[in-house]
């Protein structure tokens, strides 16, 4: 194996996270983060934004079997979303030729495709700014408030409150 690229005994911050999540990901799911890395390329662009590879589920195997070669090719699970599973489906032994190429062996001979939301909402809404009458009415609910840090904590929180909730109209 390669020596990590090193400069003047650092050492590259992927390195050592790869180095701490490789075996949890081995031991839980069968994968590693190369190809968590490469799946864009191995999905292909229709695919890679859609789908993601969930675990490799290896058949157990007691020992070496008559033929003397003792391993079996595995199962790969992906996600995938909503109507594009079935796209997928489609595209089942590209998908396994291009995995098994990208280990360079048999490394699976089945796809399972599993229909989940692969994105989440990254970013949260921002509160619209609040106008006069908005202000004086959470400014009365902090009238009594003395202490001056609470009170500002309780003023950015109220704010972002009434802030998300839409616009009542009278």
């Amino acid at each position: 194996m390669a020596k990590p690229f090193t400069r003047k005994g650092s050492i590259q911050i992927a390195e050592i996270a790869n180095g701490l999540i490789d075996p949890i990901l081995a031991r839980r799911a069968g994968i590693n983060t190369l190809l968590l890395g490469s799946w864009d390329e191995i999905a292909g662009e229709q695919f890679a934004d859609c789908s993601r590879p969930e675990r490799i589920r290896w058949p157990r195997q007691d020992g070496p079997d008559e033929t003397g070669g003792g391993f079996a090719p595995g199962v790969l699970t992906v996600a995938c979303e909503g109507a594009r599973a079935l796209f997928l489906m489609h595209q089942e032994a590209e998908l396994i030729s291009r995995v098994n190429s990208f280990f360079g062996f048999q490394a699976i001979s089945q796809v399972r495709i599993v229909q989940k939301a692969i994105h989440v909402p990254t970013r949260k809404p921002k509160a619209r700014p609040l106008d006069q009458a908005e202000k004086s009415r959470l400014a009365s609910m902090l009238g009594e408030i003395e202490d001056p840090k609470l009170r500002q904590a309780l003023e950015r929180l109220g704010t972002g409150v009434i802030g998300r909730a839409p616009k009542q109209r009278r």
